[in-house]
């Protein structure tokens, strides 16, 4: 996108249209997910249609869906970004498509892939696209929090009125999601995957995690890279891991083993869900999808939950997606005119480029606001999306309710700078975006009251929600607008509940 237009209006780059003058848009978009042990991109068109003074995502077609491929790995066990780059490259070439041809994308990177090695080598594979790219490197909370939405699960929940569960199991971990009125009422993240051990057609271990030892242990024997392991040793592994995941899907109390598993919370589970479906690459053998095996233990381990979850009487629904759950597809945009008061210091803070956005829920109906409770419905929602550390700039988005006295803003000031703690103490700037018109009076008193030594960017008339990510552009001096873009992740078969903006605010 270019930030400074003619007029100040926002335009595409590639095609330099204004977006201010069309009642229809079409884009092009590409999902990439690179994970532990799968690769695979999803190649999309979206059309939008103005409604009012929003673009929607009226249409989305997938027209090119990639091989799956085993994430490739050198003899250092990093990832081998020269056969991933082949790989992408031949996708593209599949696809008809010239990178400089797409409008925008999400690149997903889960597991191995987020380490800072292998994050950097994959963010050269898309240098050249990296304005268009909304990058995520996906913690548990947040793969868990993906593979529901991407799977269907949390629409299913609203669309049908049930408790729905979904089991995402992948190659290193399996992610629970329950969902309910269309959102993740409940999480946790298990170390039970098909690829805890690899092997060869000789039986010859040729990749195992620390999980992979631990059940072997637990079968009473030993796994070391370059050893055997028998049918029957196999076998022992994935009844003792089906335990260990079926347990952790059903039960308020868990046993030492499993809880030792665990990645996050556990489950309340008590409430048993209405249906059950399943993602990940797993899923592929649990609906028949796939039969040949990958040497790793994918095919018995979908066999073997499928037998507890059939015996524990909650049906198995089919998800929308199932090891494209994490795939996300492109952002949509659109452009208004809205809020009428801004604050920014010192300008020189923007322009600010892909922060996640934490949209918490925060009390704030109360004449008198509680400071402890409003900080810690922030680092709530920062731990939700894995962001709780403060190594990443992110943009908070509230809903004002109330007045604007003195003591409810200093309140609100307190305790936003209370629980964005980590990120302040890494010298981000304090980035608000809120629904009302304060956002002036809410970036001055963080400055004079507050005394903030951090950049200050509050803005206001805008409403986001989680999955967008947010880039604020350079002031324009013609008009003193900041062109606003809010991407939002589009998730494959459920593409209106994603879409992003386009705004200038004054």
């Amino acid at each position: 996108m270019s930030d400074e237009a003619p007029g100040g209006r926002v335009f595409f780059s590639n095609v330099r249209r204004s977006l201010e003058e069309e009642d229809e848009i079409r884009l092009v978009s590409v999902g990439v997910d690179i994970g532990s042990s799968t690769s695979h991109l999803v190649f999309s068109r979206l059309v939008l249609e103005r409604l009012d003074n929003r673009y929607v995502v009226s249409k989305r077609e997938v027209f090119h869906e990639s091989d799956v491929l085993l994430t490739p790995y050198a003899d250092d066990m990093t990832i081998d970004a020269k056969k991933l780059g082949a790989f992408i490259d031949r996708q593209y070439e599949i696809a008809g498509l010239d990178p400089i041809a797409i409008d925008t994308g999400a690149l997903i990177l889960t597991g191995v892939a987020v380490r800072r090695s292998n994050a950097r080598a994959i963010a050269d594979l898309f240098a050249a696209q990296a304005g268009k790219f909304v990058s995520v490197s996906a913690g548990d909370g947040l793969e868990t929090t993906l593979a529901a939405f991407g799977s269907g699960a949390a629409a299913r929940s609203i669309r049908e009125g049930k408790r729905i569960m979904n089991v995402d199991i992948g190659g290193g971990t399996s992610k629970i999601a329950v969902c309910a009125n269309g959102d993740v009422a409940d999480m946790t993240a298990v170390d039970v995957g098909a690829r805890i051990v690899s092997f060869d057609a000789y039986g010859k271990v040729v990749r195992l995690e620390e999980a992979g030892r631990r059940f072997a242990e637990e079968a009473g024997f030993a796994l070391e890279l370059g050893g055997e392991i028998s049918e029957d040793q196999r076998g022992q592994m994935v009844e003792r891991m089906a335990d260990r995941l079926f347990e952790a899907m059903t039960k308020p109390e868990l046993s030492p083993q499993t809880a030792a598993l665990l990645r996050l919370e556990p489950l309340k589970n008590d409430i048993k869900p209405d249906a059950i479906t399943f993602s990940g690459g797993v899923s592929e053998y649990v609906y028949g999808l796939q039969t040949s095996g990958f040497g790793d233990l994918g095919p018995r381990l979908a066999k073997a939950i499928v037998k507890r979850v059939e015996a524990w009487g909650v049906p198995i629904e089919k998800p929308e997606q199932g090891i494209r759950a994490t795939v996300v597809g492109a952002s949509q945009y659109t452009i208004q005119v809205s809020g009428s008061t801004i604050f920014v210091t010192p300008l020189e803070t923007l322009p600010l480029r892909n922060m996640p956005v934490v949209v918490p829920d925060l009390p704030l109906d109360e004449e008198e606001l509680d400071i402890p409770k409003i900080a810690q419905a922030i680092r709530t929602g920062l731990r939700r999306l894995d962001l709780q550390d403060g190594e990443a700039a992110i943009a908070l988005c509230y809903r004002w309710r109330g007045s604007a006295t003195f003591r409810r803003l200093d309140h609100f000031c307190q305790a936003v700078t209370q629980g964005l703690s980590a990120q302040l103490a890494n010298r981000h700037p304090l980035v608000l975006v809120g629904d009302g018109d304060i956002g002036g009076l809410v970036g001055i008193h963080l400055q004079e009251e507050t005394k903030l030594a951090n950049p200050v960017v509050s803005i206001d008339g805008i409403v986001l929600k989680e999955f967008d990510f947010i880039d604020i552009g350079a002031m324009l001096e013609t008009s003193g607008a900041v062109p606003v873009v809010i991407k939002s992740l589009v998730f494959p078969t459920t593409a209106a509940l994603g879409r992003v903006e386009a705004k200038a605010i004054a």
